[in-house]
């Protein structure tokens, strides 16, 4: 079974797309009744890099035994080299293709593993702070982490080698924002991160104390 969202399409690349479209409802549990889904991520291709980069240069080291005649010792090491080298690569492809990031239009879900499977929800009314991180090599080849904060128990969480992760980031913020009118011309009360926001331009005016804008904050999160 699946549930469809329109197609508007976000940056993409082979294996690591971000976009709206078709999507299991098995691997986000149920959508509910309004409920679109507007990322949907593997992890970065350099997630792979380094099994390839060590399986390369073991088939290099096998060629060079060949042609050098290696000593029949050294052609087995090179053998045993060879088949851990490909279980590695073969064993993070599979995490690579079980590993997920979704998001919807109410939450954060984060799906792995092989053969045991764990995740974890965060709605998007929890979130209390967002942002990303890339450092110069990332940039360059579209790949980062992206950081959420939020009033759960574990407070601060990171999801690594994110494809895209500036796009991902706005997606996010853009599903936080308060919701449109709707029928009557009744606006829908601001999210509970929105009015946070809202409570600390006010005190970077002078409007609220410390005090009061910490309370206010205190009282917003304990409805969470």
């Amino acid at each position: 079974m699946q549930r469809s969202v329109p197609d508007d399409t976000l940056p993409s690349q082979a294996g690591c797309r971000l976009y709206r479209g078709a999507v299991s409802v098995s691997d986000v549990r149920r959508l509910a009744e309004g409920e679109n889904v507007v990322v949907d991520v593997r992890p970065h291709w350099w997630y792979l890099a380094g099994p390839i980069a060590v399986l390369a240069a073991v088939i290099a080291g096998a060629v060079a035994a060949l042609v050098e005649s290696a000593p029949g010792w050294a052609k087995w090491l090179v053998v045993a080299a060879l088949g851990m080298s490909a279980l590695w690569l073969v064993a993070r492809y599979l995490r690579w293709t079980t590993t997920r990031l979704i998001v919807t239009s109410s939450r954060i879900i984060e799906r792995k593993g092989i053969l045991g499977r764990s995740g974890r929800e965060i709605p998007l009314a929890a979130l209390t702070d967002i942002g990303y991180h890339q450092s110069i090599f990332e940039r360059l080849i579209g790949t980062g982490d992206v950081v959420i904060e939020s009033a759960g128990r574990d407070g601060r969480e990171v999801f690594s080698d994110i494809p895209h992760p500036a796009a991902v980031h706005n997606e996010i913020y853009a599903q936080m924002q308060p919701r449109r009118p709707g029928p009557g011309g009744l606006a829908a009360s601001p999210s509970i991160p929105a009015q946070i926001d809202q409570l600390a331009q006010l005190r970077r005016r002078g409007v609220l104390t410390d005090e009061e804008f910490e309370r206010k904050k205190a009282e917003l999160l304990d409805r969470l």
